[in-house]
């Protein structure tokens, strides 16, 4: 499928649903107004003139009712054909480069102390999370945030891309979670329906249960007997003193179950939706296949535990009715609901949370099949068993648009360990080591890459790109940067290989210390077994490539003048850049030098 062919063409399709929807929704609230008024009109005629029976307001009665239904109905698929218009809307947002700021930006989870998120626009406006995020839950957009900040196992990513892949071509799946996760978003609480689930058994004795069904029996049966004058009125008395007795003895934890069970049931009616919407599917790939199984934990499908719980809430609510309210209390009503719930809850509320991270877990390759979707020409990487490997051809981006992305191969791998990449300001060096990074995060994420080819190995990424100063710590911009590479180097005692991106690097000290100073670090980093590249503008540190003679290699961008304008072309070139903007772009901006 082409993909925005795709888009549009259901967009179309959901667009004129709704405003068929929408037509009849204005129909049938007219007609409801018209049928009142003429209730009005009878209801004047029955009780002032008196003219017509009472009988004639039925009528307009169950007809206003009828409609009343009718519209909610109509109210149910305006809104399911308008959230989905506005999903493949957003889709062709995506493709069309309207994105930026339009989507969840993830910014709960920016951490300025991560190796890597913050440099290379993980979250915030424009970054990576608001391109992939399709999420409608909370758990969904914890999960993918969660794969985004840690690389997985090669055996967990593999897993991932299969499911991917056979997630990529259902978009009615895809449709149909953003519409029913559109109210979970604003509504559901994740954390207190499995903190519910989870809380500490509220203890009831043994003897409770059979002993309350008993005493109902024994309501019933006096009553009957009563009844059809068989007995006096004194054995239904006493059973209903007994009762009294015992409602009194367990009031208190009967309600404490009670509104407990009220106040989630909401929050997991919402979660029910996406559970049965997900139950309908069938999966081949193992991980969906592992995910099915997850959402069955209590032997049964989770969406028919949940129903249970609900029908049990339903119950408990008809106590609020006034006419049932001494039916209920002479049955013991509240208190054998609260013991069922706690059955329930002791059988399956452990299983909540297990359900949520399943779900969340759906959403989060929902994201990632939605990526490969509209980005058919990205491949999935390669995995490779070598220490410290990464081979990219044809290298770009995935935040620009891909009619503006110019592609770069970049090797590191086997004896060559470090690139330093020199060049003027704004020929790319930046852009280069973002790219690298953002597709190391996708590779290791589960998600197809910005790339012809992606080769890499189990590695650890550390990045120091936007190191900033910080007054309320009292860091310089310095000192901030060199803490950064310590938690690079420090990267290196785990197993996993670093990955090292660093910008400008020292950029904050003279030219003498910042020599001496980053070879040395870039020397302990390769004899670490990292890999990884360097940049920058001062031709000094390009000497750093040949003391450490085949671990490294000098590359460059360059930039041309023509007619007084400079022109990049983005292509990295091998050796050192032979000069420099700096002073042509301080003309260009006014500035006599």
């Amino acid at each position: 499928m082409n993909p925005k062919a795709e888009y549009g063409a259901r967009l179309a399709l959901r667009q004129t649903e709704a405003a068929r929807e929408e037509l009849a929704s204005r129909r049938v609230s007219n007609a409801r107004l018209l049928v009142a008024i003429a209730g009005v009109v009878v209801a004047f005629f029955v009780f002032g003139e008196t003219v017509l029976s009472p009988w004639w307001l039925v009528p307009p009665l169950a007809l206003f009712v009828v409609l009343v239904v009718i519209h909610s109905r109509i109210e149910e698929r305006l809104t399911r054909a308008r959230r989905a218009a506005q999903f493949y809307q957003s889709g062709l947002d995506r493709l069309e480069g309207r994105w930026i700021g339009h989507g969840e930006r993830g910014e709960r989870f920016l951490n300025s102390g991560h190796v890597y998120a913050d440099d290379l626009d993980v979250f915030g406006k424009g970054g990576l999370f608001e391109l992939l995020s399709t999420a409608r839950t909370r758990p969904g957009e914890d999960v993918l945030a969660g794969w985004l900040l840690a690389p997985a196992e090669w055996q967990q990513v593999e897993a991932r891309q299969q499911a991917v892949a056979e997630l990529r071509p259902r978009l009615d799946v895809r449709e149909d979670f953003a519409i029913l996760g559109e109210a979970a978003r604003a509504e559901m609480h994740a954390e207190t329906i499995a903190a519910w689930g989870e809380s500490a058994k509220v203890d009831l004795p043994q003897w409770l249960r059979p002993v309350a069904a008993l005493l109902c029996v024994a309501v019933l049966v006096t009553f009957l007997l009563y009844m059809a004058q068989l007995t006096k009125r004194t054995p239904v008395l006493g059973a209903l003193f007994v009762v009294l007795g015992l409602t009194l003895a367990f009031r208190t934890k009967a309600d404490q179950i009670a509104n407990r069970v009220e106040a989630s049931s909401h929050d997991l009616e919402l979660l029910s939706s996406l559970i049965e919407r997900f139950e309908r599917e069938t999966f081949t790939s193992p991980g969906l296949d592992a995910l099915s199984q997850r959402i069955r934990t209590t032997g049964h499908p989770a969406s028919i535990e949940i129903a249970k719980l609900r029908g049990l809430v339903e119950r408990v609510d008809w106590e609020h009715n006034i006419f049932f309210r001494p039916i209920a209390a002479a049955l013991l009503w509240r208190l054998q609901l609260a013991i069922a719930v706690e059955r329930w809850r002791a059988r399956s509320g452990r299983a909540i949370r297990d359900w949520l991270t399943a779900i969340g877990e759906f959403e989060a390759l929902l994201a990632l099949s939605a990526y490969s979707f509209e980005h058919p020409a990205d491949p999935f990487p390669e995995f490779s068993h070598e220490k410290g490997w990464f081979h990219a051809e044809g290298l770009g981006h995935p935040l620009m648009p891909e009619e503006n992305c110019v592609r770069n191969d970049v090797q590191l791998g086997g004896p060559l360990r470090l690139l330093v990449v020199s060049g003027s300001n704004m020929s790319g060096k930046s852009t280069l080591l973002r790219s690298v990074g953002l597709n190391a995060v996708l590779a290791w994420a589960g998600a197809p890459v910005r790339a012809i080819r992606l080769v890499l190995s189990p590695l650890s990424l550390g990045v120091s790109i936007r190191v900033l100063d910080s007054l309320q710590d009292g860091k310089s911009r310095f000192y901030a940067e060199i803490t950064r590479i310590r938690e690079i180097v420090e990267l290196t005692e785990q197993s996993r290989p670093v990955l090292f991106l660093m910008d400008e690097m020292l950029s904050g000290t003279n030219s003498h210390d910042r020599r001496i100073g980053a070879e040395a670090i870039v020397r302990s980093l390769v004899d670490r077994g990292a890999i990884g590249m360097i940049t920058t503008h001062d031709l000094a540190l390009a000497h750093i490539a040949g003391s450490l003679g085949p671990a490294a290699a000098n590359v460059h961008f360059a930039d041309t003048l023509v007619d007084g304008n400079l022109h990049f072309d983005y292509r990295l070139e091998p050796g050192v850049v032979e000069r420099s903007n700096a002073l042509e772009l301080m003309r260009a901006v006014g500035l006599k030098v």
